[in-house]
């Protein structure tokens, strides 16, 4: 069994003679070597844990301690006397914590961790206390936990039958939670793309021209992903998630936080190992990447939370960018205790009773760089100097005047070209059909109702068939022309007021509103060529946040007064008796009556149609052939335009407010604790 090697850089371990020479020399728990000891002189005790990490960020890197993307998982354990026990997945780190909910069936949406404090400084004295064994070379968990073992009853009281258990508790099978949903079914989430490329690609036949199976590719694909060679650990594809796994940046590696409680135990265990190279672990991690690091915390029965606790601090602490990067170049244990406490200098401590723990923080749209605190400055981040104002001043190139006339469409056709044919490769996918379906009807919805509005305030001159074209035409054009292809487009409440104003515009002027339509169509699309052409989009820069409320206070304006609109249109169609009596409901009547003193139109619509009032039986009229034959309402059931009609309104009124407690009710429902990004 390796129990180390040489090397100009660390520190090894050494093998058992060694030992306990070591151990009558009175030779320490965490033993540095010579040149770990002038590290420290050079580096200098006095120094701040944030000029300690500067200088190991500074130190040149070697093939071995490069840094790589971590994707860190917590396992836990609770070993009784009588009982079976197995390593259980409780919670993953990829950039964001995500845990197993609803008993292990689901995971969690990712979010932002949230630590004690009393946990980070438990983790702290794990460190100084425990065992640190960097570099270690051993391709098995179990000579990696005979490493650990060995260097425990190196510096403590470690009984064989203690040791027994312990190793068979690192030994445990590790259960995860995606292999209890594959035992059903295993999803294909491979693209269409994909599989043509597999089916064309000449190096998937194997030398004696024998097609190779899909499932040594996939095992190919990910060993050249990770740079693993699973000579000694094969991939069980059918317990590896593919759909995550695709989630993982190439060349990462993992990082093992293993905690738990054994009931033989008296004092806890712990043991930081780092792997030199690092070593794909079989059945240890849910996908199958090289493990780098492992951190080991066993200790007496009835304290799993705080140990849970502790581990979430180790896991969450691996995916901070700056104790990532410590990690891999640490030299010894003060290094390590130095990023920790470069770490602590920068938490933010929130009191107890001024927010919510249960509350899951969402994680961030962009993630706030911490070049800062690789910088000489105070603790917390805030540096002495004031950064420069990055060239451009508001925004990237994109929206930068080129000066050259369409100087800005060329540029953009450049930086799309090199990407246009992939992302019509990257659509033909089972994972984008969820989001054609969304853009079918978020696209056709709207273009329907405001359709359908347009026909009624243009008269059908333009309904929901035209709008239906128009918005298919303009989409499809759109979405090959335009950078942004997922941009929702169809009419809106302002279009809609536009087209009103305009309609009424032409009929008071009796003009012909088709042709006026299509010269505005003209002249808007000659402006278009004229922005592009001058790169006025730099302009919108400049467009704040006011700018964007006072747009969408003008839309929510309009809607509130067309529906006010509305129903004082449905008051004047169809009235209320305001004075109707009780005890007169049996004299209410309306009926039809030839008009008293008929105008000249009437009278010449009578004259045209042949009607001789005396022989029409007006009372026996209908309100439909009564307004057409300019009949007269008479009555004390009667309003202007007919008969009193209460129903239509008091009924428009109900729906009118129910809708909107509705909408509010759902959008506070949305936000509430109910969902689980909200507990």
């Amino acid at each position: 069994m390796p129990l180390g090697r040489q090397s100009h850089r660390h520190h090894r371990t050494h093998g058992q003679k060694h030992r306990r020479r070591g151990r009558g020399k009175g030779a320490g728990q965490g033993e540095e070597g010579p040149e770990a000891l002038a590290h420290g002189i050079t580096l200098g005790r006095e120094d701040t844990p944030s000029q300690r990490v500067q200088f190991i960020l500074g130190t040149e890197e070697d093939e071995e301690h490069v840094p790589h993307e971590l994707f860190t998982e917590l396992d836990e354990i609770c070993m009784k006397e009588g009982e079976d026990a197995e390593w259980k997945e409780t919670a993953r780190w990829l950039k964001f914590e995500e845990d197993v909910e609803d008993g292990g069936e689901r995971w969690s949406k990712p979010y932002v961790a949230t630590l004690s404090l009393h946990s980070l400084f438990e983790l702290r004295s794990c460190l100084i206390n425990g065992t640190v064994l960097l570099d270690m070379r051993a391709n098995s968990i179990e000579e990696i936990s005979d490493l650990v073992l060995d260097q425990q009853e190196l510096f403590s009281d470690l009984s064989d039958s203690m040791r027994v258990k312990v190793r068979e508790a690192l030994l445990k099978k590790h259960h995860h939670q995606n292999e209890k949903k594959r035992s059903n079914l295993i999803p294909i989430v491979r693209s269409f793309a994909e599989v043509g490329k597999k089916q064309s690609d000449p190096h998937s036949m194997d030398k004696n021209g024998q097609t190779v199976s899909p499932q040594s590719v996939t095992t190919t694909n990910l060993e050249v992903k990770n740079g693993v060679n699973c000579e000694h650990s094969p991939v069980d594809l059918s317990k590896v998630d593919l759909h995550f796994m695709k989630k993982i940046p190439t060349g990462a590696e993992a990082s093992n936080v293993l905690v738990g409680e054994v009931d033989t135990l008296d004092r806890p265990i712990v043991a930081f190992v780092r792997l030199s190279p690092a070593v794909l672990l079989s059945g240890l991690t849910e996908v199958p990447i090289p493990t780098r690091f492992l951190f080991i915390l066993l200790g007496p029965v009835g304290k799993g939370q705080q140990y849970h606790e502790i581990g979430r601090s180790m896991a969450t602490i691996m995916t901070d960018e700056i104790f990532h990067d410590v990690a891999y170049k640490a030299k010894d244990r003060d290094d390590l205790l130095a990023g920790i406490d470069e770490f602590l200098d920068q938490v933010t401590v929130l009191p107890p009773g001024e927010w919510d723990p249960s509350i899951r923080i969402e994680p961030p749209k962009n993630v706030p760089s911490q070049e800062k605190r690789k910088m000489p400055g105070v603790p917390n981040g805030n540096v002495c100097h004031i950064e420069p104002e990055p060239h451009g001043g508001h925004s990237g190139p994109e929206l930068q005047r080129t000066g050259r006339l369409f100087g800005g469409l060329v540029l953009d056709i450049k930086r799309k070209a090199p990407w246009y044919w992939s992302d019509y490769q990257d659509a033909l996918s089972l994972q984008c059909l969820a989001s054609f379906l969304f853009l079918y009807c978020a696209c056709m919805s709207p273009v329907i109702t405001f359709g359908g509005l347009l026909g009624e305030a243009t008269e059908g001159r333009i309904s929901a068939i035209e709008s239906l074209f128009g918005a298919s035409m303009t989409g499809i054009a759109y979405s090959l022309f335009a950078g942004q292809a997922l941009t929702i487009l169809g009419s809106t409440g302002p279009v809609l007021v536009f087209e009103k104003i305009l309609f009424k515009f032409c009929k008071d002027y009796a003009l012909s509103y088709l042709s006026l339509r299509a010269c505005i169509g003209l002249w808007t699309a000659f402006l278009c060529i004229v922005l592009v052409a001058t790169d006025a989009s730099s302009l919108v820069c400049y467009i704040t946040r006011f700018t964007e409320e006072a747009f969408a206070s003008l839309i929510c304006i309009i809607f509130i007064y067309e529906a006010i609109e509305k129903l004082i249109h449905l008051a004047e169609t169809y009235p209320i008796h305001m004075h109707s009596q009780l005890d007169h409901l049996s004299l209410y009547y309306c009926r039809c009556t030839v008009p008293e003193n008929p105008n000249n139109h009437t009278l010449q619509y009578w004259k045209d149609q042949n009607i001789v009032t005396t022989e029409v039986h007006w009372a026996n009229l209908t309100v439909t052939e009564c307004q057409e034959m300019h009949g007269e309402f008479t009555g004390p059931a009667c309003g202007h335009h007919g008969p009193y009609t209460p129903d239509v309104l008091f009924w428009s009124c109900i729906l009118f407010f129910t809708t909107f407690i509705l909408s509010s009710t759902l959008k506070t429902f949305k936000t509430s604790r109910y969902f689980p990004t909200r507990q």
